[in-house]
C-alpha cells in the first residue's frame, strides 16, 4: 500500500469496485469532484480490474488495502488515516460504513464520515443473507444502530432512508436524501453510438431491453415470463444486458419457454446507453432496489420505461407512475400489459425539467454541501 503524501480533501472508502450500479455513481461523483479541484482517494479493500475503475480520472489515487478479511483490512484503514488524514471519508456499500466509523476513532483523526446508504437494508438482509445466519442478519440492525449516529448518513432515496430509519431504528430526520447522480454529458453522447447488433437495424421488430446483474435481486424470470406473454400477442425482441451467477438458469428458462429465437443475453456492455436510446422500451424487473438507476438512465436516454413498483427508487423516478408504467414485483400478467400497452404506443412523456434532479452537477453540489469539503 504506497500512498503519496499530496493532502487529501476527500477519501472514499468501498470493499471493493465491481462493474454495478453504485460504482457508475461514485465514479461520476470523483469526477465532478476532481473538475472541482478536490484531491480525492479511491480507498477499496481489494482493488479488482473492473473497467470502470479503469476508466476514472487519473488525478484519483486508487489505494488498494490488498486485505479480505475484516482482521487484515481494518488495521489498514486505520493506518490509511493517520497518514493521509483526508477531510471526509466517504463511505458506501453495505458494511463500509461500519468499518469506517469504526476506524476513524481507533486512528484517533478529526475525520468527517459520511454514509451514502444505497440499498434497502431491511430486503438486503433477509434476501442477501444465507439461511441459517439469522444471528448475522440480527446483529446487522444492531450495529448499525450504534455506529451510525457517529456519522452523517445519505440515502439513495426516500424509500432507502424509511427503511433504513424503521429497521435500525435510527430518527429519519437524521437521514438525508441525496438521489444518484446517473444523468451526465457522457450518457446523452453515447446514447447516441450506434449498437453493433442486427436486431437493432431499421425496419427490425422492436426490441424491450432489460439491464443488470444477472442476480437474484434482478428477478430476470419475471421479464422472460412476461415477454413470452407479449410474444403471444406481438413480434417483438428481448435483450438483456448483464452477467452473473444466473445466466444459465436464465437461458435455460428461455430454451423452456422456446423463446431462444427472441432473446439474447448478451452479457455486460461498455455502453447500455446506446442500447436504451434504440429500443422501444425499458424494464426494470427487481424485486428491490436503492435507487434503480437505470430507470433515471432509460428515462433520460428516450426511452419508455416499465418498472416494478419495488421498494426503493423506481416509484419515486417515475412520479408515482406519471412517467412510466408501474407493476407489482412478481407478476408478469401485469408486466406484459403493460409491456404491449407502450408498444401499442401508449408511451407517457418525460418533463424534461424532472430530469434535472438527476443530473450530476444537481447532486454533486448536494454531496459538497454534506461532505464539507
Amino acid at each position: 500500500m504506497v500512498m503519496n503524501d499530496t493532502k487529501t480533501d476527500l477519501g472514499i472508502y468501498m470493499p471493493v469496485f465491481i462493474n454495478g450500479g453504485v460504482e457508475r455513481v461514485i465514479s461520476n461523483l470523483i469526477s465532478a469532484f476532481i473538475a472541482q479541484g478536490m484531491k480525492v482517494d479511491l480507498v477499496l479493500n481489494q482493488g479488482g480490474q473492473s473497467s470502470i475503475l479503469k476508466r476514472l480520472p487519473p488525478e484519483v489515487e486508487i489505494i488498494d488495502l490488498k486485505a479480505n478479511q475484516f482482521f487484515k483490512y481494518l488495521p489498514k484503514l486505520i493506518s490509511y488515516l493517520r497518514e493521509k488524514r483526508p477531510k471526509t471519508l466517504l463511505a458506501a456499500v453495505h458494511k463500509a460504513p461500519e468499518i469506517a466509523i469504526i476506524a476513524k476513532y481507533l486512528a484517533m483523526v478529526s475525520t468527517r464520515v459520511v454514509i451514502s446508504e444505497q440499498t434497502n437494508l431491511s430486503l438486503d438482509i433477509k434476501i442477501g443473507n444465507p439461511l441459517g445466519n439469522q444471528m448475522k442478519s440480527n446483529l446487522i440492525p444492531i450495529a448499525i444502530r450504534f455506529l451510525y449516529p457517529f456519522a452523517c448518513i445519505t440515502a439513495a432515496s426516500n424509500g432507502v432512508a424509511l427503511d433504513l430509519a424503521t429497521t435500525a431504528k435510527l430518527p429519519l430526520e437524521s437521514i438525508e436524501v441525496i438521489y444518484n447522480p446517473v444523468i451526465t454529458p457522457q450518457l446523452s453522447q453515447k446514447s447516441q453510438e450506434s449498437v453493433d447488433h442486427p436486431w437493432f437495424a431499421p425496419g427490425e421488430p422492436p426490441v424491450v431491453l432489460g439491464v443488470g446483474r444477472l442476480e437474484q435481486q434482478k428477478d430476470f424470470p419475471t421479464l422472460i415470463h412476461a415477454f413470452a406473454k407479449v410474444r403471444q400477442m406481438q413480434t417483438a425482441k428481448l435483450v438483456i444486458l448483464g452477467s452473473g451467477r444466473e445466466e444459465k438458469k436464465l437461458l435455460s428458462l428461455v430454451n423452456e419457454l422456446e423463446l431462444s429465437e427472441d432473446v439474447a443475453i448478451l452479457g455486460f456492455v461498455e455502453n447500455p446507453y446506446a442500447y436504451m436510446a434504440k429500443s422501444a422500451i425499458f424494464v426494470l424487473s427487481s424485486v428491490w432496489e436503492g435507487f434503480g438507476n437505470v430507470v433515471a438512465e432509460a428515462l433520460a436516454a428516450g426511452a419508455p420505461v416499465v418498472s416494478t413498483n419495488c421498494p426503493s427508487g423506481p416509484a419515486e423516478i417515475l412520479d408515482n407512475g406519471k412517467y412510466g408504467e408501474l407493476v407489482s414485483v412478481g407478476d408478469s400478467q401485469a408486466m406484459a400489459e403493460a409491456i404491449l400497452r407502450v408498444l401499442l404506443g401508449e408511451i407517457k412523456s418525460v418533463d424534461s425539467d424532472w430530469l434535472e434532479q438527476f443530473k450530476l452537477e444537481t447532486v454533486a453540489q448536494k454531496y459538497l454541501d454534506v461532505l464539507q469539503v
